[in-house]
């Protein structure tokens, strides 16, 4: 496993737990509770420790698989991180948004809090002053954003007592706009960790003959290069979902592939 490193100097993995549909998508399901509930242990049996939610997946209910999937762990060894919806973002609503992700997860704490998505009609200095008291309580480990521009970020900044620790985009080996639009040049410069959401475009990944050729010559899966092609950038890690535990393993192990940097340009090169 590759370790990238947070302002402070705390190590986390580059390969975590995405849990986007788990418990449905903007509505509740729980028809699938049993294997969501399941698939998150394996994952911790695996070794993961990253686990990304948010209270808007599943109208909640995502963040309450989290808590029963996770009894019997060590909640100190695991790194935890929910999203506020934009919605919520006024300074009494993220309180209520914060404490309610707590009881759903039947947690005492949250390591890292994201502002969902940016909302131009809530001031960004309202939200984060309920976000600083919040680290200032201990309650939450470390704050930052989603979904961000890079002057949004700026503007972000100015507002936190802390340094952003995060910005979650999306980002993976077909979709390079995080390159284009200099959010992973600003993340890097900065010390932000940006974490890539669809990290895999299957259908696109698994048809692509450059990706599913390399995958031969390395003798791992289409998806095993393309997570690894992803990891190795600087400061960035990723958070795949999967229910089935050969892809969770496939997923965990695809950052010690050793690609040669002939074979990494090549990936560079690919464009969507």
């Amino acid at each position: 496993m590759l370790y990238e490193k947070l302002y402070d100097g705390k190590e986390i993995p580059v390969i975590g737990l995405g849990t986007w549909t788990m418990g449905g998508e903007e509505q509740k399901d729980t028809s699938r509770d049993k294997e969501c509930i399941r698939a998150i242990r394996e994952a911790l049996d695996i070794g993961y420790t990253i686990i990304d939610t948010a209270e808007m997946y599943g109208e909640g209910h995502t963040e309450e698989l989290v808590g029963e999937a996770i009894k019997g762990f060590n909640r100190e060894k695991l790194f935890i991180t929910s999203k506020i919806w934009p919605i919520n973002l006024r300074y009494k609503d993220v309180f209520k948004s914060f404490h309610s992700s707590l009881k759903r997860m039947r947690v005492d704490f949250i390591d890292l809090y994201l502002i969902h998505w940016p909302n131009p009609d809530i001031p960004m200095e309202e939200t984060f002053k309920a976000l600083n008291e919040l680290m200032a309580k201990g309650l939450v480990h470390y704050i930052g954003v989603s979904n961000f521009n890079v002057d949004q970020m700026k503007e972000a900044q100015k507002y936190s007592s802390i340094p952003l620790a995060c910005n979650q985009v999306a980002y993976n080996i077909m979709y390079r706009e995080p390159e284009l639009n200099g959010v992973l040049e600003f993340c890097q410069k900065n010390n932000i960790i940006l974490t890539a959401w669809k990290p895999l475009e299957r259908k696109k990944l698994l048809s692509n003959k450059t990706i599913v050729s390399m995958a031969k010559k390395y003798n791992v899966t289409p998806a095993q290069i393309a997570l690894n092609w992803l990891v190795r950038k600087e400061k960035v890690v990723t958070i795949p979902m999967s229910l089935k535990k050969s892809h969770l393993k496939e997923n965990y192990e695809s950052p010690d592939i050793g690609l040669a940097k002939e074979d990494l340009r090549i990936l560079d090169g690919l464009k969507r």
